[in-house]
């Protein structure tokens, strides 16, 4: 972290506390050595129990506190280290990044000499082997609570206990493996990342790093804000509630991947003078003990608290409330970046402010863009329902052209599971042969689907669509029609991706899966830069049913989820079925297209004959024989599809009797074909 996370000066800092200690030990070791000669006995002699020393021990505290004080006066070395005890008390409390870190925990005098004690031993290790001494035990090589007393003169009932700062902040802690913790002969030990910032002048943390990094406050002050109303309305909430309580907040940015919540946390932070911390829970807590987890999860906090930093938490699912409830009374406001709203309530005290995020409109599209490109926005953004972070994404790949941004954002419309399917779409208008009337039609929805943000943000009409901005169509009409086709073209002009969604996977015999299932396809889809195909719609979209039974219950329920799900999307879909009025009437009116698809007439049944036979093999040869393109069209009532099936069949029939495909070998195929829906060719062609 930088250097406003604590102190940043380890030359400055070793100086002041570490002399404090070394002195202050200088001058007890005199005290010691008195008392072990008065006693009869000497250091060396460490196992041995004089008379000297057992009468000494049963002393009441404040005569031997009297007497140390007496002896500091009248001994000649120990009166001569008094002035040094004063200069070194001075200079540790001048430190200025000494005295921060002693502040920014709110540690008192005591928990400072203790902290002080057990980072000396760190600092300068030769300490060690002086705190064995002066304990008269050379496993007892770690500050004690009863050394630190002795060094800096505590009042005899003075100690750390659990509940001070020192260790609810995990600056320093008794040993585990005390026999007795609290006790004040347990060895105290300070935690790593006390001794790395005393030492190197910079918060290191090593049971955090990688996980958790700083993001200067500056990074953030060049980007624009993609969300000015949400960062404006953090803003306002954490004023008034600051005028009014000072309650700690949880600030909790809820939205996909990429949809900027660190960046606006960052910006935040910054309108605050402050760094942002962010930790990926993520990777810090997943696959460690609850107590581990919530020890982390401190350590976060304290690193955020010595940085006067924002602490921001990525993936913030992953703090499960057992880790939190460690976080208690540790920070002012963090901020939780989540993909869904928390189910559990904030802790007792705490305030949480929801601010969702999704994609950003077309200025802040185009805004962000510039940001990072000298050129226009490519039509792969302007036209794209994008996250804040999809568009630094694609902004990314703008130095490989144009095509390059284009695939970089189709990459980003990938089928969010097995219940969509991607459908190729290799047709263009002049492949779709439809009346004039419905190519029209077909034409306007193209073209709302492709003006829709324009007319929504420019003009301002998106306050006719409170609740969603998509684009839907029905396209109605028998089996083989093109309403597949016709919907492969509509994606290939708009430059989506078509995806069919698979109603056998969405449909599931338990309840609420459908809805859950349905969720799914509906939240991808709607921002992806796609077009969502539903075929065979009335199997999802039919009619409400009067109630007999729970089913019935439950299958109006799952009618309903989809009614109000089409019209909050915002993205573009099209309905096709074969069984118009199957479909509750109540889609009707959320539908913006409906669209008839009729069986051809003459006109275009020539039309599709003529494109499904060509005259010519693709390396010249010939390929038709005589073909009576009139008796085709006009005596031959077939589908689009019906007469691509029935082409098919002639060329093999051709191929296997090593001709050219002639009329006989159409005619046998439609007879084929009409087969199969039960009718019979009545009408005869004078050539047979």
């Amino acid at each position: 972290m930088s250097a406003a996370s604590g102190p940043a000066s380890p030359v400055r800092t070793r100086a002041a506390f570490v002399e404090r200690v070394r002195v202050r030990a200088r001058r007890y070791a005199l005290w010691a050595r008195h008392l072990w000669e008065d006693g009869g006995a000497s250091a060396g002699q460490g196992l041995a129990i004089t008379h000297g020393e057992v009468d000494r021990l049963l002393l009441a505290p404040e005569v031997l506190a009297s007497a140390e004080q007496d002896f500091y006066r009248s001994h000649a070395g120990a009166s001569t280290l008094a002035d040094e005890v004063l200069r070194a008390d001075e200079a540790a409390a001048e430190d200025e990044e000494w005295t921060s870190l002693c502040e920014c925990f709110h540690l008192t005098a005591l928990e400072r000499d203790l902290l002080s004690a057990a980072l000396a031993a760190e600092i300068d290790p030769g300490l060690r082997r002086v705190y064995a001494y002066l304990h008269d035990d050379v496993q007892a090589s770690q500050v004690t609570q009863w050394l630190a007393a002795r060094l800096f003169e505590w009042a005899p009932d003075q100690y750390c206990g659990p509940d001070a700062n020192l260790v609810f902040w995990r600056l320093a802690r008794p040993i585990e493996s005390s026999p007795n913790p609290w006790g004040p002969a347990a060895p105290w030990a300070p935690d790593p990342a006390i001794v790395l910032l005393v030492e190197q002048g910079a918060w290191l943390d090593p049971e955090l790093w990688p996980s958790v990094l700083a993001r200067d406050a500056t990074e953030t002050a060049a980007l624009p804000c993609a969300f000015p109303e949400s960062l404006a309305g953090i803003n306002g909430f954490m004023e008034g509630l600051r005028a009014r309580s000072g309650a700690p907040v949880e600030i909790e940015l809820v939205g996909p991947a990429r949809s900027g919540r660190r960046t606006l946390a960052a910006q935040w932070a910054a309108l605050q003078e402050r760094d942002l911390l962010v930790a990926d829970a993520g990777a810090l807590l997943g696959g460690v003990s609850a107590e581990a987890a919530a020890e982390r999860v401190v350590k976060v906090l304290r690193m955020a608290r010595a940085g006067r930093a924002v602490a921001y938490w990525h993936a913030a699912e992953s703090i499960t409330p057992a880790a939190w409830q460690a976080a208690r009374g540790m920070f002012d406001v963090t901020v939780f970046g989540r993909e869904a709203p928390s189910a559990a309530p904030p802790a007792e005290g705490v305030v949480r402010h929801t601010v969702r995020l999704g994609a950003v409109p077309l200025g802040t599209r185009e805004a962000l863009w510039r940001h990072f490109r000298a050129e226009s926005a490519p039509a792969a953004v302007r036209d794209r329902l994008l996250l804040a972070g999809e568009v630094a994404y694609l902004a990314s790949a703008a130095d490989a052209g144009e095509t390059a941004v284009r695939q970089a954002a189709r990459s980003l419309a990938r089928p969010p599971n097995e219940l969509v399917q991607s459908l190729p779409c290799p047709y263009t208008w002049a492949d779709l042969v439809v009346t004039s009337d419905l190519r029209a039609q077909l034409g306007e929805f193209e073209q709302q689907a492709r003006l829709r943000w324009p007319v929504y943000e420019e003009w301002g009409f998106d306050r006719l669509c409170p609740l969603g901005k998509g684009i839907t169509a029905l396209f109605a009409g028998p089996s083989g029609t093109g309403k597949t086709m016709a919907a492969q073209v509509v994606a290939r002009e708009l430059d989506l991706d078509l995806y069919r969604v698979d109603l056998a996977g969405v449909v599931n015999k338990y309840i609420g899966e459908t809805e859950k299932r349905l969720k799914q396809v509906f939240d991808h889809c709607e921002r992806a830069h796609v077009l969502l195909f539903f075929d065979e719609a009335d199997a999802l979209f039919g009619q409400r049913m009067q109630v007999k039974d729970s089913h019935d219950r439950f299958a109006n329920i799952e009618i309903d989820y989809l009614l109000q799900r089409m019209e909050q999307f915002d993205g573009v879909a099209v309905l096709a079925t074969n069984r118009k009025n199957d479909l509750d009437t109540a889609f009707l009116r959320r539908i913006r297209f409906v669209i008839d698809f009729l069986p051809p007439g003459p006109e275009e049944r020539l039309r599709l004959w003529k494109k499904a036979l060509p005259e010519c093999t693709p390396s010249g040869e010939t390929l038709l024989g005589a073909v009576d393109w009139g008796h085709l069209a006009q005596n031959l009532a077939l589908t689009g599809a019906d007469i691509k099936n029935a082409v098919l069949s002639a060329a093999f029939l051709a191929r296997s009797e090593g001709g050219v495909i002639s009329m006989r070998h159409l005619l046998r195929a439609v007879r084929r074909e009409m087969a199969k829906h039960g009718s019979v060719l009545r009408t005869s062609w004078e050539g047979e």
